[in-house]
């Protein structure tokens, strides 16, 4: 196979904005990463491991580019220090252990400082992705059938059958290819394209951003509240959010700011999202649970504090399709600032089942981490005993603090 991955900026654009917090406020922070696959029918051959090493040795060899730095100087939020860090930065492989001990015959950890660790577990799902989809699979009819669902998805939007308003293109790690997702982007959101009301306004794909001359899409992920809130000894883990907030607005005041709700459940989150940080971060994102109720919560919780909600984003992006997209949109837009990011829908609908594949922090500086979402079973934690301290600690928040 041909190298999947060429390019560092070849990356969600919020590992970028999270790395840039790490190296000024957690330089010295070590993680463990896991890969999992969900599927229950997926297994992994010799053959994929292999090549899926081969892949991951390449990748571990790439540099950053000067034209390539020159691009990501040229985002706001993106300070010229951090840039001169990933200058120097490169990937190690002699962070990852790789192995077929797995039930789904790919085993994946990357253990090092959270500064090099973050930044491998995109690359290393698409990389995961394509390597299997070529190789179990004849990938030709896979793409074809990729094609003719992507060219229907763009009528569906020209003819007005599905207004979603704004919306990006967040599939990098669960895609059926690098080519894919290019065909995905350059057709939806190269030129500005513009559908009725529907609108492509970026991708989380940094290379493609650059290339496609697109916004680079992406602000935080569920790491940055697990390591900030958890890795920490001393923390009260059911203050991960307020500890993830405050560092966040440390680095970037009022820019960059889109809080994600759903690290220790949505309603923990409230408690913590009081008038100086519902203020201070432009939006929030939905990531589990009933996206209704949450998108409720979220305006009446704004209201509560005097914040017209209108002017508020709701970014939803948890297993959306066109038709979730335009549901959501019909009923939330006018009552605050709607968006999407989409994912496999449009960066891996073919004629067979994609991966559910993950890369999750499993510990942060020796600790147990985890998430507890509002969609029960999202979580990944090696040690149930700390999951259940958690939400110990998550219980007694709730019922004991006004």
């Amino acid at each position: 196979m041909k190298q999947i991955i060429t390019s560092l900026l070849e990356n969600d654009m919020y590992k970028f904005s999270m790395g840039q917090a790490i190296y000024f406020l957690f330089p010295d922070y070590k993680t463990t990463w896991t890969f999992k696959c969900r599927n229950k029918n997926v297994r992994f051959t010799a053959e994929m491991v292999k090549e899926i090493k081969r892949q991951i040795k390449a990748y571990c060899k790439l540099r950053f580019k000067e034209e390539e730095l020159t691009y990501l100087d040229s985002v706001p939020w993106i300070r010229g220090s951090y840039v001169d860090f990933l200058r120097l930065w490169q990937p190690r492989y002699e962070d990852f252990e790789i192995s077929r001990n797995a039930e789904c015959g790919l085993s994946i950890e990357a253990k090092g400082t959270w500064l090099n660790t973050s930044m491998y577990e995109i690359p290393v799902l698409a990389i995961v992705n394509e390597v299997y989809f070529h190789m179990n699979y004849n990938y030709d009819e896979l793409f074809a059938s990729f094609r003719v669902k992507l060219s229907n998805k763009i009528l569906y939007l020209a003819n007005g059958i599905y207004d979603i308003g704004a919306f990006s293109e967040f599939g990098l790690r669960r895609r059926l290819s690098g080519e894919a997702q290019d065909l995905a982007v350059r057709m939806l959101c190269g030129n500005n394209s513009k559908y009725h009301n529907s609108r492509c306004v970026g991708t989380s794909n940094v290379y493609l951003a650059k290339k496609y001359g697109v916004t680079p899409v992406g602000t935080m992920a569920h790491e940055w509240i697990m390591c900030v809130g958890q890795g920490n000894h001393k923390h009260n883990p059911a203050y991960s959010n307020w500890y993830a907030m405050e560092a966040w607005v440390k680095v970037y005041g009022i820019l960059n700011g889109t809080a994600l709700t759903d690290a220790i459940t949505t309603d923990c989150f409230l408690k913590d999202f009081q008038l100086t940080y519902a203020t201070l971060f432009s939006g929030v994102r939905h990531d589990s649970g009933d996206p209704y109720e949450w998108g409720n919560k979220m305006i009446s919780h704004y209201t509560s504090l005097g914040i017209d909600a209108a002017s508020k984003m709701l970014l939803f992006s948890d297993s959306l399709d066109f038709e979730r997209a335009h549901n959501l949109h019909a009923y939330f837009n006018g009552r605050a600032k709607v968006a999407f990011g989409i994912g496999t829908y449009l960066s891996n609908d073919t004629c067979v089942e994609p991966l559910n594949i993950v890369m999750k922090t499993t510990s942060c500086n020796g600790q147990d981490v985890a998430k507890i979402s509002d969609t029960p079973g999202k979580g990944m934690c090696k040690n149930p005993a700390y999951v259940n301290y958690l939400q110990k600690t998550i219980n007694w928040r709730m019922e004991h603090e006004k």
